[in-house]
Order: structure tokens, then sequence, then C-alpha cells
């Protein structure tokens, strides 16, 4: 749960992969839950929590449709350089498409949209690649720390890969 602020709670839906426990909060297709400051809280979380976990089994759908679609090298930059206009703007991206692209583990050596979604997520929100700022001077990249933009930025990334996925169909 998380409190953006305003007076009201926020659940969003989310997968962590045992492997390294990158969060993944999905696109806006599987909605949110917001509980107001209000009344009987207790009971409207619960209620809450369960409309939230009514949404796992349409995710679960969702993710293995994206593993059974094996994504082109062309593809793969066409995903990522998108990912790095969202986070970065058009003037200045520090890092390239192939970078935000490299896996971090053996085990995301795959090229099904399922896992290069999972390294652009990783690597975006992580940060820590070495880049050039807009000044030409050596860089990393920071991490997305703030709820906010974590959020919003798993939200694109899961949007751009479900459109990735209509595209083929």
């Amino acid at each position: 749960n998380s409190h953006d602020g305003s007076s009201s709670y926020q659940m969003l839906p989310g997968f962590f992969r045992a492997i390294c426990c990158n969060g993944l909060v999905c696109g806006d297709t599987f909605g949110e839950v917001r509980v107001p400051h209000k009344g009987n809280v207790v009971n409207k979380v619960i209620e809450g929590a369960y409309e939230v976990l009514g949404t796992f089994d349409a995710i679960a759908d969702k993710r293995e449709e994206m593993q059974s679609l094996v994504l082109p090298p062309p593809a793969q930059h066409i995903f990522a350089q998108s990912a790095l206009t969202y986070r970065y703007g058009e003037a200045h991206q520090p890092v390239t498409e192939a970078q935000v692209l490299q896996p971090r583990r053996v085990e995301d050596k795959k090229d099904d949209l399922w896992t290069v979604y999972q390294r652009l997520q990783e690597n975006l929100i992580k940060g820590g690649l070495s880049g050039r700022n807009a000044k030409g001077k050596r860089a990393r990249t920071r991490s997305v720390n703030g709820i906010d933009g974590d959020v919003k930025l798993n939200r694109a990334l899961w949007v751009m890969a479900e459109n990735m996925l209509q595209l083929a169909s």
C-alpha cells in the first residue's frame, strides 16, 4: 500500500520475481483501488485488497502471452527507444537502447516480450548505467526512487509491452 499525499490509500497489483524482487506494476488495463481515509477504513482496505488480488489471474494470462511472443532485435530496439524517450525525453538520452536491453543476469538472456520488458524495467528503474549527460560528461543513470515516478514509469512500460503484444497479434 502506498500513500500518495492525497486523502486515500492506493493499492496496485504487482508481481515480485524470485530472482531479483524487482517490483512490477501493471498499467491501466488492470486498474487500481483507492481507499478514502474515512468511515470503516480497515474493512475498505480488506475489500480493496481482494479486488486487487482478483486481477492476478488476468495478469498471469497476459504474462503467458508475453512469454510466448519472441521479439526480434529490431522490435526490441523500438521498445527500448520508446522507453528511453518516456524516461528521459527526446532532447537527450544518456544511454543507448543496447544498454537498457542488456540483461543483468543469465536468466534474463531471452528474447520473449516478457523478459525484454523485465530487462527494460530493471535497467531504467535501478539506474547505474554508464552514459553521458547533456554536456557530454561521463555520468551514471540515476535510479527512480520516488514512488510516484516509479509507478508512472512501471505503468508506461506495461502499456508499451501490451501495445507490442497487440501489434504482434
